[in-house]
Formats: C-alpha cells, structure tokens, sequence
C-alpha cells in the first residue's frame, strides 16, 4: 500500500467521484422537473439547464457539445418537452460558450454570470420560438419572470456546484 495515493479502492473511489459526481448532479438536476409544484405561469427556472451551463462555465474542460446532446435527450424524455428541444438548444449553447471562451480566454465571475444570462436568454426565447412552431399563442412576456429568475439563480447554483466540485476533488 503506498502511503501516498492511499489504497486501492480509495483511488478507485476518487477516480469515481471525479468522473460522475458532474454528470450526476446534472441528471438530478433535470430530475428535479418531476417534482409536483404546481404553478399557473413560468416562475420555475429550467434547473437542470442551469446546473449544466454553470458546471460548463465553472470547468469547461470536462464536457464537449457533444455532451449537451446527450444531456437534452434525457431532459426531453424527463420533462415531456417535444423531443429535440433540449438538444438542440444544449448543444448550440455548449457550441456559442466554446466560441465565447476561444474570444475571451479567462474569465471572471461577472463575465460567467453574463454569459449564463446569455445563455438562459437564449435558451428561453428558444422554448418560446418552438412553442410557436408548434401552434401555441403564447406571449413572450409571459416566460420574463422565469428569465429574471434564472438569471438571479445563477449565483446560487454557482455555489451549489463550487461545492460540488470540491468535494469532488478532495482526496
């Protein structure tokens, strides 16, 4: 046993919490659109999406695009969205924050929180473009207090995912 790396099943474990523990807290994340809250409008931001682009934003090394897709499907099938929404505005998401981080190079957390609110703006006049596309008259007025919120969430999931990724790479 090295005294170094510790056993074998804690390096196994480490190895673990480091690969899943993003991709785990995504998928409750986007779970969390089960829960029986019952609203008449849009006040519930899209959690899930804003777990995703902050763990995106916070360390945009550990996923690609190609990610986003995979991650829209299972949040089309567990929310009931028409099937492609998610991944269709996950991935173009994910691809306008690679293009924003090969213009900007570092970042601070105010250009972070501008680029979420980037990113929830545009991620909501999407969900209200392909409303449209399906035949429902919806105001865009209405999905402006869910975008407000959203926006004022990010610092909160900021920190919920700070936490997370320390703990995920604690020894």
């Amino acid at each position: 046993m090295s005294r170094i790396a510790g056993s074998e099943t804690e390096v196994a474990i480490r190895d673990l919490r480091r690969r899943f523990v993003p991709l785990a807290s995504t998928i409750v994340a986007i779970m969390m659109s089960l829960l029986p809250i019952v609203a008449s409008t849009l006040w519930i931001p899209n959690i899930g999406f804003l777990i995703l682009i902050t763990w995106r934003l916070m360390r945009p090394e550990i996923w690609s695009a190609q990610v986003a897709l995979g991650l829209g499907f299972a949040a089309d099938l567990i929310s009931g969205a028409p099937l492609g929404q998610s991944m269709l505005l996950w991935t173009l998401v994910f691809l306008g924050l690679d293009y924003a981080d090969s213009l900007l190079g570092e970042r601070d957390y105010w250009l972070d929180w501008l680029l979420a609110a980037a990113a929830c703006a545009f991620h909501s006049a999407g969900i209200w473009v392909i409303a449209l596309l399906m035949g429902a008259e919806i105001s865009p007025w209405l999905m402006v207090p869910q975008l407000c919120l959203a926006i004022l969430s990010y610092p909160l999931a900021a920190r919920i995912v700070l936490r997370l990724d320390r703990w995920r790479l604690t020894r």
